[in-house]
């Protein structure tokens, strides 16, 4: 039982990483509002997780770097990623940031944040609960 907590709070650090990573990201977007040709990037995460937890249970043993992966990638792997969006834009500068979504989308993330450091607090909780009961 206690290895699920261990696993609980391995996926949320990596939730945690990814809205660093959103941070920042979306800072830069915002620090170029007025960049003439400058193109808003955003970070897909959450996607990329679900698509690798609710994937095909089918998964093969790799015992070699050079080997060919089969299945979706591991938890493990999972890293947030950066992309870049080229297909609008918001002025004739053709800068496509609009700081009304920027400004939206870093309070979402902060809430996601914040909630995330929640979930690791009371994961952390039970561990401990579960190691001061079991004395």
């Amino acid at each position: 039982m206690l290895d699920l907590g261990i696993e609980n709070i391995d996926l949320l650090q990596k939730g945690l990483y990814a809205a660093t990573v959103r941070n920042n990201v979306i800072a830069n977007n915002i620090a170029n509002v007025d960049t003439p040709n400058f193109k808003r990037s955003e970070v897909k995460f959450e996607d990329i997780l679900k698509d690798a937890i609710n994937g095909t249970k089918l998964r093969g043993y790799v015992t070699n770097p050079k080997h060919i992966p089969i299945g979706p990638p591991a938890i493990d792997s999972i890293q947030p990623e950066i992309v870049q969006v080229n297909d609008t834009s918001m002025r004739l500068d053709g800068n496509n940031v609009d700081i009304d979504a920027e400004m939206a989308n870093l309070a979402k993330n902060q809430l996601y944040y914040y909630a995330l450091v929640q979930r690791v607090s009371g994961e952390l909780n039970s561990i401990m609960t579960a190691v001061k009961d079991g004395r």
